[in-house]
């Protein structure tokens, strides 16, 4: 069975006001002094935010515990000092974002200006293993037409400095804004692909292969395919819906790729209009159809991903789970259903972060 990682970034809020608060060094240390793994947490781009990532997982259940134990561990250092913790993938109330002070951050800074003051926004990440580079890229080619349909589950951004984006995710659009965001081509093998990544790098826009922020990529530091697309996700049921749904997808790209099923040979602009339409509508309104790239009523989007994985689910034993997870986002919403609910019954973006604090550290 493949193992199963998951990266969350978080944002630090002031318990007063709701307004993001550049407590990450501080947070870092309560952290460090309470005897956490040292690897557990890390500072992100801007000091509002903090990031941690848990242990490679084959287990569901014990992947849905550690996200649960890690969220209450952030969300204790940060009360202690006046803060809280809340899985939002923006702000909704108005912020002026501090970036943090080591060199990289700062290179970013000095390269891209407004679009690096810009990226107070919070993505999770989800790593599956692979046996070989072949193998990672052979999956990357053929879970490309799905990921607009994780990126709509996923919505957790309708709000962008104190207004309406009209957007479920907005948080991918201010995240397109860097140069290397987005879908890719097809690749021919894996030699190509790291050609592709080695050339994007020597242009000089980019700092190194940390920059290459594909919706989907190899890792650069473990044996894992990491999709990127998702938004972070405001309750921790969702995250474990995530995570099933991308060893699914990776698991049946591998057999197709075994089987010598060829990958669906969509263009980088049909997928960037998948996922622009998926960051608009969400769950809410039409999607694009995966296969045919046409418009398609969201929840039969969701099924037919959901479809596509099914023989992954039942092998891993997360088909019960991960069907349960996803008819209760279907009745229910994702977060950024929550978050529009809120504000149409209180008026108040305060309201918003307050309900999402409480529900960031809920069981699954």
């Amino acid at each position: 069975m493949r193992s199963v990682g998951v990266e969350e970034e978080l944002l630090l809020v002031d318990q007063e006001s709701g307004e993001p608060t550049a407590l990450s060094q501080a947070v870092l240390a309560m952290a460090s002094r309470d005897g956490d793994p040292d690897d557990a947490f890390e500072a992100e781009l801007h000091r509002q935010q903090l990031e941690f990532a848990t242990s490679p997982q084959e287990d569901m259940s014990a992947l849905a515990r550690e996200i649960v134990r890690w969220r209450e561990a952030a969300a204790q250092h940060a009360e202690t000092l006046g803060a809280a913790v809340v899985a939002l993938a923006t702000s909704p109330l108005p912020v002026n974002p501090t970036i943090g002070t080591g060199p990289r951050y700062q290179w970013l800074e000095e390269q891209f200006g407004l679009t690096t003051q810009e990226q107070l926004t919070c993505g999770c990440h989800v790593h599956v293993f692979v046996e070989s580079d072949e193998e990672g890229v052979a999956v990357l080619n053929r879970i490309r037409p799905w990921l607009s349909a994780l990126l709509a589950l996923s919505a957790n951004s309708p709000f962008w400095q104190g207004r309406n984006s009209d957007y479920h995710s907005y948080r991918s659009r201010v995240w397109g804004r860097w140069p290397s965001a987005g879908p890719v081509e097809l690749f021919d093998d894996a030699a190509a692909y790291h050609e592709q990544t080695r050339a994007m790098v020597a242009t000089g826009a980019l700092l190194d292969k940390g920059m290459v922020y594909f919706d989907a990529r190899l890792s650069d530091t473990y044996p894992t395919v990491e999709v990127r697309i998702a938004d972070v996700c405001l309750e921790p049921s969702m995250t474990v819906l995530l995570a099933m749904l991308v060893r699914g997808l990776v698991e049946t790209a591998a057999r197709e790729w075994r089987a010598g099923e060829a990958p669906v040979p969509h263009s980088v602009a049909l997928l960037r209009l998948a996922s622009w339409r998926a960051a608009r509508s969400g769950l809410a309104d039409e999607l694009v159809d995966p296969l045919r790239m046409e418009p398609a009523p969201a929840r039969s989007v969701v099924e037919a991903l959901f479809a596509h994985v099914r023989p992954a689910l039942e092998d891993t034993g997360d088909l019960e789970t991960a069907r349960s997870l996803l008819d209760r986002v279907l009745r229910d919403g994702n977060g950024a259903r929550v978050q529009r609910a809120v504000f149409e019954r209180d008026g108040n973006l305060r309201e918003v972060v307050d309900e999402c604090v409480r529900r960031t550290a809920r069981g699954v």
